[in-house]
């Protein structure tokens, strides 16, 4: 038998010192542990475990695969996985100093306002003509009063969210975080944690990294949202987008404005605070030099503003006239290269054309509301519901502008 021929014995296989001095040879552990495979591998053409520990094995690995795998498994599902911790640090940054950067806006346009009033004003009332100066009151205290509407409406106003209970609304997917019905242009804000109707997007600290939530699931967009910054702490979306638009373009408005006024006298104080003079410096006081610092602060910081808002402003008005979203615009390319593949064209069912599509946006219904809803603070609600979209919300006949 196999047993007896693997133990220390005078007469047993082993090296002739273990057989000598009558000890355990470590030659025969191994011989030991060949016998007890064999024994458990009766066809020696592999080592086959017991039928339970087969159970087990499996049961394991099913419990594994179900951690991380399943059918719907792809590229897209492992992207999002590696970058989930990104997303979460951002998410929580976001919700955590939002109103630290809300208020940072507050702090830098009153500092703006503070240099305009007490350096810019009294040199314009001793300087400028009266009519050039009536119009530069209207015009400044205007742009004033829009762009602190359109800012505190954009940060009030909810952005819109579907119905959670029971209803009869059309849908086009369900919602995996929500697990309530989405509507067409509805997608799921991580900030949020909630669906948002016509979702644009939500002003996050990161800048240029977007997380753009399709009806396919979530997806990770490298893109240039120059200036997407928390300035609203708040998602943009169906009831609060054109706030937030008509903001972002009276806000560049103002900073082109201030730059412009204060170019004489932002190259005159800096001529001033240069220090080499061939000649003796004239007499310069402190409060000229804070005055004068002020006017280049201003200036430096209006002027960056209006070219990078500028630029963001472009943007959205571009996305405005197709009828899109910033989510529709990356959700609908990738639409256009698919079906350009299957040698069809897409259309994008939400755009109406260029000037109806800005008639929608900014809710225009007869000429005058170009000047009452445009022109003026107004606080009216957008076309339809966000839940519904019809082919032509207003009327076709383009009205005069």
């Amino acid at each position: 038998m196999y047993f007896t021929r693997f133990f220390i014995h005078k007469k047993v296989i082993g090296c002739s010192k273990c057989r000598m001095r009558r000890r355990w040879c470590p030659g025969s552990l191994v011989h030991l542990l060949r016998w007890m495979l064999l024994r458990l591998c009766p066809r020696r053409r592999g080592c086959q475990l017991p039928l339970w520990m087969l159970k087990i094995q499996a049961y394991l690995k099913l419990l594994l695969h179900s951690l991380f795998y399943n059918s719907l498994t792809d590229s897209n599902v492992v992207f999002d996985s590696l970058f989930e911790p990104l997303l979460w640090t951002v998410d929580y940054l976001t919700r955590s100093f939002g109103l630290v950067f809300v208020w940072m806006v507050v702090v830098l346009t009153t500092s703006i306002l503070l240099v305009a009033y007490i350096v810019l004003l009294p040199n314009a009332l001793r300087t400028y003509p009266t009519a050039w100066l009536v119009w530069h009151l209207c015009y400044g205290h205007w742009n004033l009063v829009m762009i602190v509407f359109h800012y505190y409406k954009a940060v009030k106003t909810a952005p819109g969210h579907p119905p959670s209970e029971k209803n009869d609304i059309p849908f086009v997917s369900v919602c995996k975080k929500c697990v309530i019905p989405k509507p067409a242009r509805a997608h799921h804000c991580g900030i949020c944690n909630r669906c948002i109707l016509k979702m644009d997007h939500h002003c996050r600290i990161l800048s240029h990294v977007q997380c753009v939530k399709s009806h396919s699931g979530t997806r990770v967009v490298f893109i240039l949202n120059v200036f997407h910054s928390a300035w609203l702490n708040n998602c943009v979306g169906h009831l609060n987008h054109r706030y937030f638009f008509s903001f972002c373009v009276f806000m560049t408005l103002g900073c082109i404005y201030c730059s412009l006024s204060g170019r004489i006298r932002f190259l005159a104080a800096y001529n001033a605070l240069e220090t080499d003079y061939a000649t003796p410096a004239p007499p310069y006081s402190f409060k000229e030099k804070i005055m004068d610092k002020g006017i280049i602060y201003m200036w430096v910081l209006t002027s960056t503003v209006a070219v990078v808002l500028g630029i963001l402003t472009t943007w959205h008005a571009l996305l405005i006239s197709r009828g899109e979203t910033s989510i529709e615009r990356h959700t609908n390319s990738k639409e256009k290269s698919r079906m350009k593949r299957m040698g069809q064209v897409y259309k994008n069912p939400f755009n109406y054309g260029k000037l109806h599509n800005w008639k929608v946006f900014l809710g225009v219904e007869k000429r005058s509301h170009w000047v009452t809803r445009v022109l003026l603070p107004s606080a009216h609600l957008p076309f339809g519901d966000g839940l519904t979209w019809d082919s032509y919300p207003i009327k076709k006949e383009p009205i005069l502008v």
